[in-house]
């Protein structure tokens, strides 16, 4: 199993630097950020650009990945965004990798003044888009005229420096999101069952858990893919536990096991950030990822 962290972009880069230095100094195997103009709580607050705080992040790093959880198609346009991640790739020397989800009804939906999709739309234009960026990622020049998406002779030379591309990590619940990951995904991401999250139990997250990657894996044999070969990525902070697994080293270790055994390989805990939904200790947080691995055995 792997730890991995997310750091929200919610500082200036004089203090984000160090943040993503420390992040790699810790020893976690990724740091992600959110790809969103604003989100929740913090709307009234800084909030920076994923793809130039990831640009400075692999300047100001070495071999930690990098990468986005998640990048939706609510303010993205997959010719643009490819163009962005070969860039983003090269400046990294191969250390990106895309979460990507469908989006949903939050800031990003309706902040360039169109109409929140439905959850219909929001699927259908996911599967185009992923589709159309794994070509534009891929491929020199693309020119596909879809129903949502149009790529008119798009360029993209060099290409990604991780071969095919960089690698896809898809976050799904449903079955047309799980069969996209099946299909184009490198990974899986989840961030639990958002019905449980007000008043279900741990022991009900872990059998929801249990559902997906089970469904995860039909998607995969329906597409001749054996599921063992996606990273499975558990986003956490959403699940009943919330902060929880953050209190202490064993809590953490108890949490980190548990979801092991149902088949995750990576699991992702956010940055501290105080007076916030994911404030936690500090100290508690950097022993959390320097020790509990090995704990796990």
């Amino acid at each position: 199993m792997r730890l991995s962290t997310v750091i929200l972009p919610v500082h200036r880069w004089g203090r984000g630097r160090h943040i993503w230095r420390r992040a790699e100094d810790l020893g976690f195997h990724a740091a992600y950020t959110y790809d969103h103009l604003s989100w929740r709580s913090f709307r009234d607050g800084p909030w920076f650009g994923a793809i130039p705080t990831l640009t400075a992040a692999a300047s100001a790093t070495q071999s930690m990945r990098l990468g986005t959880l998640v990048t939706s198609p609510n303010f993205r346009h997959p010719v643009t965004l490819a163009k962005d991640l070969i860039t983003l790739d090269d400046v990294s020397d191969g250390r990106i990798t895309l979460g990507i989800g469908a989006g949903g009804n939050g800031f990003d939906a309706t902040a360039l003044g169109q109409e929140a999709w439905t959850p219909k739309e929001r699927a259908d234009r996911f599967g185009e888009f992923v589709a159309l960026l794994d070509r534009l990622l891929t491929e020199d020049a693309v020119t596909e005229r879809g129903t949502f998406y149009t790529a008119d002779e798009a360029r993209n030379i060099p290409g990604c420096v991780q071969r095919p591309r960089l690698p896809f990590a898809v976050a799904a619940t449903g079955p047309r999101g799980m069969r996209l990951a099946a299909r184009h995904g490198q990974a899986w991401v989840t961030t639990g069952d958002p019905k449980l999250y007000e008043e279900g139990t741990p022991e009900q997250s872990v059998a929801a858990l249990r559902g997906q990657i089970e469904r995860l894996g039909k998607a995969c044999a329906e597409t001749g893919r054996e599921v063992a070969e996606l990273d499975k990525i558990l986003l956490t902070g959403f699940t009943p536990d919330r902060s929880r697994p953050l209190e202490s080293v064993e809590a953490f270790v108890d949490f980190a096991g548990r979801h092991r055994e149902l088949g995750f390989t990576e699991i992702v805990i956010h940055w501290p950030i105080p007076d916030s939904d994911f404030a936690a200790d500090q100290a508690v947080f950097e022993s959390i990822a320097t020790e509990a691995l090995s704990r796990l055995g």
